[in-house]
């Protein structure tokens, strides 16, 4: 084992040194974070599955569910088995460009993540104001469009970061107090200035969480405004059932990362581990509880599911 343990000095590795102050527990914290991944992937997997296989389900709406779906299998495998490593083996060196890798990957994902949330919203939104359009406005070929965008402007901006840390001189231990190499923790292990790191992931904060959360809101602004035109008590309903999937989503998503987000940066007081927890459990718990919830949320979808359940 002390193969995998390079010295900390070694200039060409990192040490992830897990959660600080918890190191006796990390086999018992190993477990429940083995069983949300286990639960996020097989979820998850049973989305891509069951909508692949019915040609019933090859409609946008569920064309951006599978987009989320493998968003989060990709957000939680570019962190958490590297997690495990450290909690059962003690396998805490990692090479700097796999390090950078790691930031590169998790933080273009979760931008991608943003985007299809965004994207869902709008197609709520069509689905709720214009009805009787949305087949000629969201079409499969228009949404994998809009993906695309999605995912160009998630690599434009996270190409940046890796940059950005790579050009920083390190201190010799190299140590980072985290499971995994999110970027502010990777910065923080320069002796230099770091300056402009922070305000870079500030200004990604903004880009990503601000602007996003923002079309969020406002799609579901008009869609409030549209349902209270309809008089029907059951069309309210009716209208607002399609949207509570997607609202739980969105607020599982944002809520973790704004609470990991600002403990990071304005959190001094508060103690080491809690902010790698919570950083992993913005990775953990969305990859677990969305297909969950769309499982529960969207009867076609369940019904289908459950056909196949029945099937094994």
């Amino acid at each position: 084992m002390a193969v995998f343990n390079l010295t900390p000095s070694d200039p060409s590795t990192f040490i992830l040194m897990g959660i600080p102050g918890l190191e006796a527990a990390h086999i018992w914290i190993s477990i429940p974070f083995s069983m949300f991944y286990v639960i996020g992937l097989l979820g998850n997997f049973t989305v891509l599955f069951v909508v692949g296989k019915e040609q019933t389900l090859h409609k946008p709406m569920y064309l951006l569910i599978c987009m989320l779906a493998v968003s989060d299998i990709g957000m939680s495998t570019s962190t958490v088995p590297n997690t495990l490593c450290i909690f059962w083996f003690n396998f805490k060196s990692i090479t700097v460009g796999g390090c950078l890798t790691q930031t590169f990957f998790l933080h273009t994902i979760y931008t991608m993540h943003s985007a299809v949330l965004v994207t869902m919203a709008f197609d709520r939104y069509i689905a709720i104001c214009d009805p009787l359009r949305y087949a000629t406005i969201l079409t499969n070929a228009r949404v994998a469009k809009l993906a695309l965008v999605g995912l160009i402007r998630a690599v434009l901006l996270i190409l940046p970061m890796p940059l950005l840390l790579s050009r920083l001189s390190f201190c010799a231990n190299r140590i980072i107090s985290h499971t995994y190499c999110d970027h502010i923790a990777v910065a923080k292990t320069s002796c230099g200035d770091i300056t402009v790191n922070r305000m870079y992931g500030l200004v990604i904060v903004f880009l990503v969480i601000g602007l996003d959360l923002t079309l969020i809101v406002l799609s579901y602004g008009l869609i409030i405004r549209a349902v209270l035109r309809i008089s029907s008590k059951k069309a309210h309903q009716k209208a607002l059932n399609t949207c509570t999937a997607h609202i739980c989503v969105v607020l599982i998503s944002y809520i973790s990362v704004f609470f990991t987000t600002l403990t990071h940066r304005f959190g001094q007081g508060i103690a080491p581990h809690v902010h790698i927890i919570l950083a992993n459990l913005y990775v953990l718990l969305p990859t677990m509880l969305n297909p969950i919830i769309y499982g529960v949320k969207i009867k076609e979808l369940r019904d289908k599911v459950g056909k196949y359940i029945c099937r094994m």
